[in-house]
């Protein structure tokens, strides 16, 4: 069982983490140490832990419903996790060694790491606006998700 607030509190999590690493990792100084590289891979982690958790539990339901917008929109937000993880697991391998930041460019590094802030904030709006509203219409249900 997955509730709202489970995915709520994920989201602002993953909110708050990318809002102290914007601020932290613009300096060049603070970007190469121990503490910035934990919670960068805090972040990393709950990123694809929530997208997983929502892989696994939310769309199936969507996916079988008969009314055909249910599921495109359940299509549309597995499609955009998939592309997310391809994003993701492509930027990790450009800047990172295993649990290590790899950072040759930092204003590459910057920009490219703000880009996937925005990314990664943008669906977390888009589930907060569409995907959770529709599976309570779908479920009946303001508290569990799936």
């Amino acid at each position: 069982m997955v509730t709202f607030e489970e995915l709520n509190s994920q989201n602002h999590r993953i909110m708050e983490l990318s809002k102290v690493l914007q601020a932290v990792i613009r300096d060049r100084e603070l970007c190469d140490n121990e503490v910035t590289c934990d919670l960068f891979f805090q972040y990393v982690d709950q990123v694809k832990g929530h997208l997983d958790v929502e892989d696994k539990h939310l769309y199936a339901a969507l996916l079988n419903h008969k009314e055909s917008g249910v599921n495109y929109t359940a299509k549309q937000f597995l499609s955009g996790s998939a592309e997310i993880k391809r994003i993701f697991e492509s930027y990790l391998h450009k800047w990172c060694n295993k649990r290590a930041m790899l950072i040759k460019d930092h204003h590459a590094f910057v920009n490219e790491t703000e880009d996937m802030f925005r990314l990664v904030l943008n669906r977390i709006q888009d589930e907060t606006e569409q995907l959770y509203p529709l599976i309570r219409k779908v479920s009946g249900d303001s508290r569990v998700a799936a």
